[in-house]
């Protein structure tokens, strides 16, 4: 009787419920080695030095707008790795590994969520598959970053992320925010789609203190999550409805604020989203007004957001995959491998690296 009355009551809208692999499980098949907890723990050190101003390099965000092809993102990765080492004593080079995208009606939710690029929601290959292709990335010496939107998500490969984002959509969740309060990495938060950077600064706030919540630990199992608040963070400047946000007046309020709101100011400066006009061929301007400042002497700006991939623009997800385009963005636009390298190089030069 019970069961009958329930069932006029709940889940009248869902189709299904799929059993998943739990997050120990996922790990033991695709275990942390020795060499990709290196890269992890090292660049997260690095990357809180950088916040703290202790290490002088800034941070590059550099890679793929999503990843939608393993194959393509572990070519890029090699190329972005040998990259790495030829600049490394000036930029500290991080590789965007973006498996989730927000959507701000429909469309393709991530790698994770539909690997296959077809609807069919096969999260159980997708969560194997992204955590194969971070180990990997991180094995090459390679360290990854990446947004977490999903708060299930981050227990089955946030010990492969040494760097962490919390988008403009979910700044302003408390979700995001108690999440973001137990990561064991760096945490920058996006200003939000309005540009408000009011909404970014009380989100870094809130995850520093400790929160309480719903989760799951490496069980699967539901549980209470209590976190001890996480005291790594900064906010990413993106630009918002009314236009960019990366000239030096905006990037002075955002120190202002900060100072404001009780922080060091350090601000990351995205060259991509409303402060490039979704246009790839815009984000070099972004870029060398960040050089530019970072020149001058503005030491708040701790780093930025390059949207790269091997090939540049970006490509609809056809009915035919066999149609789809080696190494082009099916999300936003990006540069190609050639304008990136040039970019890191001359962003080398510029910054006193001499002669390579």
């Amino acid at each position: 009787m019970v069961t009958r009355i329930s069932q006029q009551a709940e889940n009248l809208h869902i189709h299904a419920f799929e059993q998943l692999i739990p997050p120990r499980e996922l790990k033991e098949a695709l275990p942390l080695t020795e060499k990709a907890l290196t890269t992890v723990v090292e660049a997260r050190k690095t990357i809180v030095s950088i916040l703290t101003k202790q290490d002088p390099r800034p941070i590059g965000l550099v890679g793929p707008c999503s990843i939608h092809d393993p194959v393509a993102a572990l070519d890029y990765a090699r190329r972005l790795a040998a990259l790495r080492e030829k600049v490394q004593d000036r930029l500290f080079l991080v590789m965007r590994v973006y498996f989730e995208k927000p959507r701000t009606s429909v469309g393709w939710r991530g790698f994770i969520f539909d690997p296959h690029l077809d609807g069919s929601g096969d999260i159980a290959y997708g969560l194997r598959e992204a955590r194969r292709l971070l180990l990997e990335i991180n094995e090459m010496g390679l360290p990854a970053g990446s947004e977490l939107l999903d708060f299930i998500v981050p227990q089955y490969i946030a010990d492969l992320i040494s760097w962490a984002s919390i988008g403009a959509r979910t700044t302003e969740s408390q979700t995001h925010r108690d999440m973001a309060s137990g990561l064991s990495m760096p945490v920058g938060f996006k200003n939000s789609t309005d540009g408000s950077i009011d909404n970014a600064i009380n989100a870094l706030k809130a995850s520093r203190h400790p929160h309480n919540f719903l989760g799951i630990d490496q069980e699967g199992r539901t549980c209470i999550v209590r976190t001890t608040g996480n005291p790594h963070g900064h906010i990413i400047l993106r630009g918002g409805r009314q236009g960019p946000n990366y000239y030096e007046e905006f990037v002075e309020e955002a120190e202002s604020r900060m100072r404001e709101g009780g922080f060091e100011p350090a601000i990351m400066i995205d060259c991509s989203h409303a402060n490039s006009g979704k246009r790839y061929v815009r984000q070099e301007r972004v870029f060398r007004a960040f050089l530019d400042q970072r020149l001058s002497g503005r030491t708040s700006l701790i780093g930025f957001m390059l949207e790269s991939n091997i090939h540049e623009g970006c490509q609809k997800i056809p009915e035919d995959l066999s149609q789809l385009e080696y190494g082009v963005s099916v999300t936003d636009e990006c540069i190609g491998w050639e304008k990136t390298e040039e970019l890191i190089l001359e962003a080398y030069e510029r910054l006193g690296g001499g002669e390579r």
